[in-house]
Order: C-alpha cells, then structure tokens, then sequence
C-alpha cells in the first residue's frame, strides 16, 4: 500500500474548559476529512475520528482508518499540527 501524504488543512482551537480542544480537516489522496477532534482524556491528547449521533442515542464514527498505522499517522499529524497553531 503506497504511503499518501497527509495535511491538516484546517484547525480550529476552541477557547473553552471542555475536553474537546479544538477539530481539525485533514486531506490525502485528493479526499477531505472534516470534523477530528482533539481530545484532552484521562492519559493526554488524542485524535477522536468525526461521528453523528444515532436515533438510539449512541455515538457512531462516520469515518475510521483501515489499519494501525493510518490512526497513529492520522494523530502524529492532527497533534503536530495543534500544539504548533
């Protein structure tokens, strides 16, 4: 599997005592993901996939990567990208 370059091609900090520090958009292989979230949890920061809320109440991710590495380059990135800004 070829090894795509991955950008944020957007962030937005939020000024606030939530948890959710801020989303970001990242864009590879000519496809926008919009709406990752930084999330300040119980062992530090982490990268939450986007997700809509179901008629049950529950949570779903609407988008998820396909492997490992994908979700730790996905996160090694977003995070970069959020305590440079």
């Amino acid at each position: 599997m070829e090894t795509n370059e991955i950008s944020v091609s957007r962030i937005y900090k939020l000024d606030t005592d939530s948890k959710l520090k801020a989303f970001a958009d990242v864009s590879f292989s000519g496809i926008v993901i919009k709406g990752l979230g930084v999330v300040n949890g119980a062992n530090g920061l982490f990268v939450s996939m986007p997700r809509h809320q179901g008629k049950d109440g529950k949570w779903y991710n609407t988008v998820y990567p396909s492997t490992k590495e994908l979700k730790q380059q996905l996160s090694e990135v977003v995070l970069e990208a959020y305590k440079g800004s």
